[in-house]
């Protein structure tokens, strides 16, 4: 297997915020993408639309300010099966997000980009619960003809 992990600090004082922006529609349209339809509730399905393509996924667990997971039902060929799952936890004045994105089957070249995009988003989403705007798709940083 093959997974891609990130730690992220966000500077608020209690995971609440950090927990709505990965459980409402608003919110992940404010730090990934523009597009973004469907539910955030327990076995709703969130769409997530980009130029290149998109992705839905499952929501399989929520436990208020402390962890969000989905599972990947539709996009692209390497993604269908796997999970991405956000642990929350507080630390002092931070939030500390642990992002996990795993289940690959083996580390295939677009892996290493959609590492790269996950840090530039999980940047948005900080930005997003710290300062209230966020740089989601389609005005993220580009990083490849990938997006």
């Amino acid at each position: 297997m093959a997974d891609i992990l990130h730690r992220l600090g966000v500077k608020v004082p209690a995971p609440e915020k950090v927990y709505d922006a990965l459980t409402t529609v608003d919110g992940v349209a404010g730090w990934w993408t523009d597009d973004t339809k469907g539910s955030g509730e327990v076995g709703g399905v969130l769409e997530f639309r980009f130029p290149p393509g998109g992705f839905d996924m499952e929501v399989v667990e929520l436990r208020p300010s402390e962890r969000v997971a989905w599972r990947v039902v539709d996009g692209p060929e390497e993604w269908p099966g796997t999970t991405i799952d956000w642990d929350l936890r507080q630390d002092g004045d931070c939030t500390i997000v642990l992002f996990k994105h795993q289940g690959r089957r083996e580390p295939v070249e677009f892996m290493h980009h959609c590492g790269a995009k996950w840090a530039t988003y999980l940047m948005s989403l900080k930005s997003l619960v710290e300062t209230g705007e966020g740089a989601p798709s389609p005005r993220d940083v580009q990083i490849s003809d990938w997006h």
